[in-house]
């Protein structure tokens, strides 16, 4: 499946013991952009959490970036992570050190030694989220809509093949909200895969796309109707 980035077929997702979400079938193909959308406690945060190995995929097929969820072992979870990357809606930034530092951390996390190599790479996803000279701040010297561009350049530094974006405007106000859209369409029209789960609306009017919605236990596509 060279350009299927992510598949479930027939999935239940469960928390726990109880189940969120049945018959999932879902296909999301590199180059997409997709909303997720659907009320609180409608399973949206359980399949992202699926996707990136938080909960186990206990029923049905699923395969995500080339990893089988459905046997898929603890140790394998940080492989599949870095293939991924992951905005969240608190931006997650380490508040003890600069910017530079969130990056080069994540970095040596993930395996990279070469110096030059890093600071060539912390350059480029800060550029890309029209952030370059923000390196050397800390991140409670930054707006929110700052941190936020900052959360996605740290989403983009192992070149992923999928982002996968959990509310990630949900605690910002709507210009801020339509700034950070833009950047992840930027992402998105250079070839990143992008599945973006929100609450807003507005934004899905504004840049309309492919929808899936949680409700009911199930997952469908949204036809958007035009106008």
């Amino acid at each position: 499946m060279p350009n299927t980035v992510l598949e479930f077929k027939d999935a239940s997702i469960f928390q726990s013991e109880s189940l969120v979400l049945s018959n999932v079938n879902v296909k999301i193909d590199k180059g997409d952009f997709v909303y997720l959308i659907g009320k609180t406690g409608s399973g949206k945060s359980s399949f992202m959490k699926t996707l990136y190995g938080d909960l186990p995929l206990k029923q049905g097929e699923g395969r995500i970036v080339d990893f089988d969820l459905k046997t898929l072992k603890e140790n394998d979870i940080p492989f599949l992570r870095r293939k991924l990357g992951i905005v969240f809606q608190d931006f997650k930034l380490l508040t003890d050190r600069t910017i530079n530092d969130n990056l080069l951390f994540v970095l040596k996390a993930t395996g990279w030694k070469d110096k030059s190599k890093m600071e060539t790479k912390i350059e480029n996803v800060l550029d890309k989220v029209g952030m370059k000279t923000t390196g050397f701040k800390f991140p409670h010297e930054l707006s929110g809509g700052e941190q936020q561009r900052i959360a996605i350049a740290r989403a983009l530094l192992n070149d992923p093949e999928l982002i996968l974006a959990d509310e990630p405007t949900g605690n910002l106000d709507p210009q801020t909200s339509v700034e950070v859209m833009e950047v992840l369409r930027e992402i998105n029209k250079n070839g990143n895969t992008i599945l973006m789960a929100t609450h807003d609306y507005a934004l899905l009017l504004k840049y309309p796309s492919k929808t899936l919605k949680c409700d009911e236990n199930q997952v469908f596509e949204v036809v958007q109707r035009k106008g």
